[in-house]
Order: C-alpha cells, then structure tokens, then sequence
C-alpha cells in the first residue's frame, strides 16, 4: 500500500513539475503580448499568492472587482505562473505577475498602491503585508460558517469587508480585543447582485425542476470532512437523472479527489452517469458544470443541495429553497450557533442499499423544494447573513467601503506627509527566494 502512494506522489510531482516549465513558457509568450501597466494609474490591489487550483477563489469577485474598477482601477498582482497565465486570459481587469519580491517592489513603487485586496490566507500574504503606509483588506472569498471564517489571522489584516451580522457575531466569539466598529465593516455579498447576468441558460424552460448539487471536496482533516460526493452524491444524483421530472447541474469542488482516489472515483461516477443519461434522453440536457463562472447557477436552480461551505451562503443570498448534507465523519465540526442550526438537511445512512438511499433522497428534495413554512425560515436568515439583498443594494455597501478607505489613506499620508521615506526594500524575501530557487535546481 505504502508503495503505491508513493508511485502516485512520484507520478503526481512528475506531472507538476512538467506542468510548472509548460506554465512558463507559455506565459512568457502570454506577458510579451500585454502592454505594460500604465505608471500611477492603479491604487487598488488584489493580491493572490495561489496558484490555479484555487482560482475559484478569485474569481467570484470578478464581476464585483470589474464594477469597482469603473470608479477605482483595480489590479490583480499574482505570484504563480499557472494562475498568471489564467488571469491574463480571463480576468475582466489587469493582471501583473510578480513571481519575485523585486517584481512585488517595482510594481508598488510603480503603482503607489493604497489598498491591497486578499482573498485567501496564503502564507505568501505576509510577503506583500510587509510593506505599510498603506491598507491591508481581507475580503475573503465566500461566507460560511467554517473553521476558515473564525480564525485569528483577521487580526493581521487593517479591516476585513465582512457579509453582516451573523459574521459579525462569529467572530465576536473568537477575536478579543478587536474593534469591530472600525476594522469589520459589513457589505453583504455584491458577487450576488451579478447572479441575474442576463446569460442564456444551457438548457430550455420546458417544466423540468432544476436541481443544483454543489458538493466541496474531501478536506484534508477529519474536523473538515463536509465533502459528500462519495456519502451522498452518487445516490442522489442517480436517483434525480431516473425521475424524468428532474434537471441536475453538477458544480463539484474543483479540488474534489486531490487528497482521496476513491472520492475522486465517486466524482467520475458521477460525471460519467451525467453525459449516460444525457446520450440515452438528450432533452433532460442535465449539466455537469466546471466553468470558471459562479452565479447563475444559484439563481437558476429550483432547488440547491449543497455541502457545509461558501456554496450555502452564496446560495443562502439568493433567498431560494437548499438543502444542506450532513456529513457522516462525526469528527466533523458543525457550527450550531448559526444557520446550520436550523438549516434543512440532507441525510445519508450509511449501508443503505443505493436505490432506496436515493429514493429517500429525491423524496426530501421535493419535500424542501415545496414548502412555503421552510421558505419562511430562510428568510431570516437571508436578513442575518446578508442584511439588504434588494438588487445593488451589496455593491452600493462594497463601493462605499472602498471609498471610506481610500478617504482614510487619504487622511492619513495628510497627516504624515511629512515623515521621512522609508526603505521597503526586501532583503529577507530575496534570500529566501533565492534558497528555494536552489533547492528546485540543486
């Protein structure tokens, strides 16, 4: 057993390591086609240290990041080259890719950057976070009640844009000694003003009830075991495609199955049932979805499952009927404090036969998906998570807050205007740049 795990590490370093020279070379001939940045013209950054894997991540601020750059331009500053070359295809606004700390200077030296965006906690964000007289902004990148949301490294950030009063209270448990009031300041989720893109849809409205399962991926510990592909997924989705009644979009988790060959099996199961029953009934046109768009998805569904993560919540915002899985692994944690206190959720008993598991199943999908007492409940807690959800209401708040800020930096480099320059200069990073660079080729 231990050799074979092996053989896959090998065989997956192999592949990265091939993938990473491809990554450069074509990103060379990427950057050769892209006009230089013009001097001074950007004040807003939005720093992301992933690589592509997590791209997810940034993108469902696109929309809202291409809106604000209507009034402030924006720049997205990316450190790997799989993830620049993405960018530089797709993002509605400028990319600069700064693989080096001396990269990371000149651009801010270039630039004059006054808020710095961050999406995630990469490690790598103590890179850029080094440099002040200037703000740093976690926006994260989706409200869950998670692990992620509640950790202490909001502290290291100036202010933090938050979703509303139930993120407000999370953190109220777990940050002390932290001024709220000042450096959490609520917006709701803009990404959801942007749900209704005026897009065609994949498929006709011909009465079909359109189901959306959006399951996360395995987790990398036991307390974060919400994925439920391989506990739920497969009977369920099985179960919608026989029906005749149902449409299923499947949104997987673009990292399910990194960690665990057998969910990633269950997750091809899946796939491979989708493009079956679309080749023996080609008008049930059911969908198995892994574009880089996030949004309409949400809006179009009749009903969503999902598992525990940012899919409740960027659904929760569209005020419509979902279901949430319960995990199996007991060792995974449940916040009970908030909407998963009283969410609806989808069950899975372990050893039942797959056919009467999804039969159950589809049963509790039409049960959520026409309840008027069930659609009451949700609407508190749309108000909780969210505050207003009238249309534009969010970007207003998003805009708002961006403009505080710049007004506050403003205020400030006023204040300070006449204080000595400062070195910025990186030594440290170089150094340890130039380790890794010999221990890559050494």
């Amino acid at each position: 057993m231990g050799l074979k795990t092996d053989a896959r590490r090998a065989v997956k370093l192999a592949r990265n390591i091939i993938a990473s020279r491809r990554a450069q070379r074509a990103l060379g001939t990427a950057l050769a086609r892209v006009a230089p940045l013009e001097p001074g013209r950007y004040r807003i950054g939005v720093y992301f240290a992933d690589g592509k894997v997590n791209l997810y991540q940034l993108r469902q601020w696109y929309k809202p990041l291409a809106e604000l750059a209507k009034t402030h331009p924006v720049v997205i500053l990316s450190r790997a080259s799989g993830a620049a070359l993405a960018l530089l295809d797709e993002s509605p606004v400028p990319v600069a890719y700064v693989r080096r700390v001396a990269d990371l200077e000149q651009l801010i030296h270039d630039q004059q950057l006054q808020l710095i965006l961050y999406v995630n906690q990469n490690a790598k964000n103590f890179q850029m976070m080094r440099y002040g007289r200037r703000w740093h902004v976690f926006i994260n990148h989706g409200e869950s009640d998670k692990m992620y949301m509640t950790t202490n490294q909001f502290k290291a950030y100036d202010y933090a844009l938050i979703a509303g009063d139930a993120a407000r209270a999370r953190l109220g448990k777990v940050l002390w000694d932290y001024d709220f009031d000042k450096r959490a300041i609520p917006i709701g989720r803009p990404q959801a003003d942007h749900y209704h893109d005026g897009r065609e849809l994949p498929y006709p409205d011909d009465g079909r009830e359109v189901v959306l399962y959006a399951p996360t991926w395995e987790g990398d510990r036991a307390a974060a075991a919400y994925g439920s592909i391989a506990s739920h997924g497969v009977a369920l989705v099985t179960a919608l495609l026989a029906t005749g009644r149902h449409r299923v979009i499947y949104r997987p988790h673009p990292r399910s199955g990194v960690l665990d060959h057998e969910y990633a099996a269950a997750n091809r199961a899946i796939i491979d049932a989708i493009g079956a029953a679309n080749q023996a009934d080609p008008s049930a046109m059911h969908v198995y979805d892994d574009g880089p768009e996030l949004g309409w998805q949400l809006a179009a569904a009749d009903l969503a499952v999902v598992d525990i993560s940012a899919m409740v919540y960027d659904r929760l915002a569209t005020g419509k009927p979902l279901l949430v899985t319960r995990p199996l692994a007991e060792e995974a944690e449940i916040d009970t404090g908030g909407y998963l206190s009283a969410c609806e959720w989808l069950v899975a008993e372990p050893g039942m036969p797959l056919a009467q598991a999804g039969a159950a199943m589809v049963a509790r999908v039409d049960e959520v998906a026409h309840d008027p007492a069930a659609l009451d409940r949700l609407g508190h807690w749309v108000e909780r998570y969210f505050g207003d959800t009238a249309p534009g209401a969010a970007t207003a708040r998003f805009h708002a807050a961006i403009d505080h800020l710049m007004a506050e930096w403003q205020r400030f480099a006023a204040e300070h205007r006449d204080d000595e320059a400062i070195d910025e200069h990186d030594v440290e990073g170089e150094r340890a740049e130039s380790r890794a660079d010999e221990d890559a080729h050494g």
